[in-house]
């Protein structure tokens, strides 16, 4: 089975399994959604919607959130870890989005990731998620299940995500980040994966180690 069978053999599966794959941060319009996927760094996205209803509450826009106070964000985000570089990046983020882009969350990726706190991983969940562009999230699950799976093989994430454009339909990237994400979160595992319920254990690096 060679890269393209194998990878579309697998979002086959995976859409049997998580059929309507989405995102799972709870947010209201794109501003939220970029707040919440950089406070989603390194933290779960039960975790970040359990903080997030409060923070929109308080600041729900980029103009109120620009002007915050950032010891009062620290305290409210401060139980999704890395509380202080978080909180000065979304603040910093909403003031970029006021000041240069009159309030608007841009549509397009070099504009994004010059945005205070936003890398290549959340730019490209924006488009996504936010403007339905066919885009390739690269973050810790799609990177693990990808090597894991024989996808790619590369310890760069860059790298990862344009292997994973070259075999897979352009039509597909977007639903397979959101399926890797899913089945990594609750089944494939960085720590005890369920192997004995998968169906990719015939060419699984992980298991046939």
């Amino acid at each position: 089975m060679d890269k393209k069978t194998r990878a579309l053999f697998v979002y086959d599966e995976l859409l049997k399994l998580f059929e309507g794959a989405s995102c799972e941060l709870d947010f209201n319009d794109n501003f939220q959604l970029v707040v919440a996927v950089i406070l989603s760094a390194r933290c779960t996205d039960k975790r970040v919607n359990m903080i997030t209803p409060n923070l929109f509450s308080k600041y729900p826009t980029p103009v109120a959130l620009a002007n915050a106070n950032v010891e009062d964000v620290e305290k409210i985000i401060f139980s999704c870890g890395f509380y202080k570089n978080k909180a000065k990046n979304v603040i910093s983020m909403a003031r970029d989005v006021v000041e240069r882009f009159g309030g608007v969350v841009p549509n397009n990726f070099d504009d994004l990731v010059s945005l205070s706190g936003v890398g290549r991983k959340t730019a490209n969940v924006v488009l996504s998620v936010a403007f339905h562009n066919d885009t390739i999230a690269v973050d810790t699950h799609v990177f693990r299940l990808s090597n894991r799976l024989g996808l790619v093989d590369t310890n760069n994430v860059v790298v990862c995500e344009e292997e994973l454009k070259k075999i897979l339909p352009k039509d597909k990237w977007s639903t397979f980040h959101h399926l890797l994400v899913l089945y990594g979160r609750y089944f494939c595992k960085s720590i005890a994966p369920q192997c004995s319920e998968c169906k990719f254990k015939e060419f699984c690096k992980y298991y046939n180690k």
